[in-house]
This record gives C-alpha cells, structure tokens and sequence, in this order.
C-alpha cells in the first residue's frame, strides 16, 4: 500500500507547531502535497523531516511569502517539474508534478476568485489551461492530481449551498470548470468511498465554523479513469489540526 496525503497548509511556518509536524511524524505518509506554503524552504526547519527520508520539492511564488506549493517524498520521483509551462500562469508557484514509475502525481493550488469575484476571470483561464496540462500527461502515464482546487463542486460539498451561489467557490463558473475535470475521465476520489454530506476540508475562523462543522469541500484528489483500479481508499482527515483546511489522503494498492 502506498498513502498519499495533500493539505493546505495556510503557512506552513505558522502550522508547523500547530499540527502539521506531529501529523507527519505520526503517520508518515508515503507522499505529501502541500499547498500555500508561503515560504521558500531556506525560511523553514526541515531537518525533522530529511531524517524522515523525505525527498523535497518546492514550488514558491515570486512574490514572497504568497501561496507556494511542494511535494515530499519517501521514493524519490523519476522526474519533477514546476509550474505548467505556461509564462503567464507560473509566477505564483501553484503547480508541482511528480514522476513515478506507474503515475504522473500533480499537486495544485487553483487561484481564488476572490471577494466580489474579482479574479473569476482568470481563474476559469487557469481551469481551462491547467485542465488541458493534466489531460495532455494522461496521455502518456496516468495522471492523480491532487490540491486544494478553491470550489466546492456540487451542493452536498458545503454547509450553506443556497446562500454561497454568487459567492467565490460555488459559482457556475467554477463548478462548470470541475464538471469538466470529471468529463476529461477523472474521478472525484472521495465521493467512491462517502457520498453523504457533512464532509468538509475548509472552515473559516470565524464564528467557530470547525466546531460547528460549517464547511465547504475545497480539497480533492481526482484519478485517471485507467488508474482507478489501483484505489483501495480515500478519506478527509477532519481530526487534524494545524490550518483552515484539513488533510485529504488517498491509499493506492500496489
């Protein structure tokens, strides 16, 4: 069996000591993608995690301290790659791909269409492009990407459907981007294994939206059709603290 683990980590110089140390320590996934780092690996304390055996890749935007993406892993990848080959869409670093001998593994941060959805045109610019790099990989080797893709995809994917439709991350527009990931042949891992409501990833900080489970499903890993065979489990890990959004986890067999 191998577990892959993807998490946002909002920071993750802010959530090492909140959580995010003690869940990798524990349970030692076989690779994680992380998301929103915010920093570049020099800023923080890796040592713990060289003696884990994890081999590092970073992904971190130009601008400092902004979103950022990595991946950590125990079996060194065959090949890394940054960004999706597109100038005008890697200065953010919200891309990462991994090689493996049987999978393409592509972690990602999709862009936030922001308050008043002043962003939405580029993010469906973003869906469109990186939906095309991930269908043009599959066709080479399977493709899982993972990541914390910003939209909740169907009204069972967030406490409160009705009054968030014209808010970012529950527009047609950003739904519409996830529906044709599905129609591209992957497959939403975690509504195979649960398809019941009350299962989210993200909750504000505000109006203890954790604790009253007031949440949205932001945090996925989708997988080639081809590929679906070798999933033997896919769970939201709720339990763990650290961030706003929780870790999401896939187990492949062998």
């Amino acid at each position: 069996m191998m577990k892959l683990a993807s998490w946002n980590v909002n920071g993750i110089r802010a959530s090492m000591d909140k959580g995010f140390r003690e869940y990798v320590e524990n349970d030692q996934p076989d690779i994680l993608c992380l998301q929103e780092t915010k920093a570049e690996p020099q800023q923080v304390d890796l040592g713990w995690a060289d003696d884990l055996g994890y081999h590092q890749t970073w992904n971190c935007a130009e601008k400092r301290g902004y979103s950022g993406t990595s991946i950590w892993s125990k079996v060194a990848p065959k090949k890394t790659t940054l960004g999706i080959g597109l100038e005008e869409h890697d200065h953010e670093g919200r891309v990462v791909t991994a090689t493996f001998d049987d999978f393409h593994l592509v972690n990602v941060y999709t862009p936030n269409s922001q308050r008043g959805l002043v962003r939405l045109d580029y993010r469906t610019q973003w869906d469109a492009v990186f939906l095309a790099y991930v269908k043009k990989l599959n066709r080479r080797k399977p493709v899982i990407f993972c990541g914390d893709v910003n939209c909740a995809h169907q009204e069972i994917d967030l406490a409160n459907p009705k009054s968030n439709r014209k808010n970012a991350g529950f527009t047609p527009e950003e739904r519409a981007g996830l529906d044709n990931v599905a129609k591209a042949g992957f497959i939403d891992s975690f509504r195979q294994f649960d398809d019941g409501p009350g299962n989210y990833t993200w909750w504000t900080y505000r109006m203890n939206a954790r604790e009253k489970n007031v949440g949205w499903r932001l945090d996925y890993f989708w997988v080639a059709k081809r590929f679906w065979e070798r999933v033997a489990d896919a769970k939201i890990r709720s339990d763990i603290h650290g961030s706003d959004h929780c870790p999401v986890e896939l187990v492949l067999s062998s």
